[in-house]
């Protein structure tokens, strides 16, 4: 087998280690199921919120449930955004976590790539919604709405489209948004935090310290781990922090690393079974709850007046492809990483723009910026659905562009001409698999010389006289 790549001769792009690959393709196909499931409920959620049963729909989203003791009697809005999306960042937390201990984040030179694409992805967005806002003299509360990346929304779109990714470039997809949702974290975590309750983030605090110890001890059992998950996601809500981010300290805590004789490690474990509930019913009930919006042809033009609005839609369309794009060139021009022969940089601009789609941590930091103010918070969902739109055609009128190309090196990737199980692009400094390629077309030519023996001896036989 093909041993990985060194960061010494690594080429950006280039072609993935063979257990990062089948990690990335499992991690995909979950995303994308999930991305699927989120692009169906969003469209369900439009059609609810402006169908003659839109009454219905506010009232299921504010109808309130939940011990009201505890600090916990929410609207089922509020319980898919604060609680259901806790999953969605307890699998962000153990992607990362496992990114940094394992995969392409763990050595520096081949993080920083990655690293400074999603910083500048997220930096050139917040530029532009402050630059058109203050020339619009709109709120700049909004600033964070078009920084996030949404993997799910991004990958659906690609299953939509039918187009076939090279794996690196779905790593390099997947690896930005882990990086992404890392610093969408910070945001919610540092700038949406307005008052504390020391001690109930007291008991939080302690509740993961309980947590990370049973952990290391090797304590194992569903029963005193959901259970006290449960008491430090309450607690955390209860605290002024965003409940989100229980999910992810918990997921950080987790050890990705195996152990000798471990198949799967802990934290691979756990994800493999919460991302599932995560992708296919977390996600897509918080999209049904967050993503209904009234549009009418007056909320869609004002979409593109309204400075608060028209700074989202730019930093998602615009923000994001330069800044993804430019911290890429950027990072590749002054340092000793190098684009793979096999793509171009028409590719990395087809990602850039697929970076745009910023729907699920959008949504949430729309209603967590502008929570005073229902009615800018619905046109700035309005606007992320909008950017979200405009950014997956263009990303898929680039991709499309170049789809054949994409195909061919896919097919590359996949062929694997001795059955063994393991692709051949994989087993090229594998003396056995030349060993069993040479077997194989060994037998070819002689099943071909005695296809010509045959053919040719009837050929003299028809050409002898009648």
């Amino acid at each position: 087998m093909a041993a990985p790549p060194s960061p010494s001769n690594r080429k950006f792009l280039g072609r993935l280690s063979l257990p990062e690959r089948n990690f990335v393709a499992d991690a995909l196909r979950t995303e994308t199921v999930g991305g699927i499931f989120l692009l169906f409920a969003a469209i369900a959620a439009l059609i609810w919120a402006n169908s003659p049963l839109r009454d219905s729909y506010e009232s299921v989203s504010h109808f309130h449930v939940g011990p009201e003791f505890l600090g916990l009697n929410l609207s089922v809005q509020h319980w898919a955004a604060d609680g259901l999306l806790a999953v969605f960042f307890f699998v962000a937390g153990i992607e990362l976590k496992r990114e940094l201990v394992a995969g392409e984040l763990r050595d520096p030179k081949a993080a920083l790539l990655p690293v400074a694409a999603a910083l500048c992805g997220m930096a050139a967005p917040a530029l532009v919604y402050t630059l058109t806002n203050v020339l619009g003299q709109g709120s700049l509360g909004g600033w964070a709405v078009p920084t996030a990346t949404d993997i799910a929304f991004a990958l659906a779109v690609l299953a939509v489209l039918g187009t076939s990714l090279p794996s690196a470039l779905r790593a390099f997809l997947l690896t930005l948004a882990v990086v992404d949702d890392l610093f969408a974290i910070l945001i919610i975590a540092v700038f949406f935090t307005d008052q504390l309750n020391f001690a109930a983030l007291g008991g939080a605090v302690a509740g993961l310290a309980v947590f990370w110890v049973l952990l290391r001890k090797g304590v194992r059992g569903w029963y005193v781990y959901v259970p006290l998950a449960l008491v430090i996601w309450g607690l955390m809500y209860n605290s002024g922090v965003h409940a989100t981010i229980a999910g992810v300290a918990m997921g950080l805590m987790l050890r990705c690393h195996r152990h000798e004789g471990e198949a799967h490690s802990p934290g691979e474990h756990i994800e493999h079974l919460v991302r599932p509930l995560s992708a296919g019913l977390a996600v897509p009930v918080f999209a049904l709850f967050s993503a209904g919006v009234a549009v009418s042809g007056g909320a869609l033009g004002e979409v593109f007046t309204r400075p608060e609005t028209l700074g989202v839609v730019l930093g998602l369309v615009l923000g994001k492809a330069i800044g993804v794009f430019g911290g890429t060139w950027l990072t590749a021009r002054f340092t000793r990483a190098s684009l793979s022969e096999d793509l171009a940089w028409p590719d990395v601009l087809a990602v850039s723009s697929l970076a745009g789609i910023g729907f699920t941590v959008s949504l949430l930091i729309g209603e967590l910026a502008f929570a005073d103010d229902p009615t800018l918070t619905a046109e700035v969902k309005a606007a992320v659905l909008v950017g979200s739109l405009i950014a997956a055609v263009v990303a898929g009128t680039l991709l499309k562009i170049r789809n054949a190309k994409y195909r061919a090196l896919c097919e590359a990737e996949e062929r694997d001409e001795d059955l063994d199980g393991i692709p051949d692009i994989y087993e090229q400094e594998n003396p056995a698999y030349h060993l069993r390629m040479a077997e194989i077309y060994e037998r070819k030519a002689a099943e071909h010389r005695r296809l010509a023996e045959v053919t040719g001896g009837a050929g003299v036989e028809d050409r002898g006289p009648a």
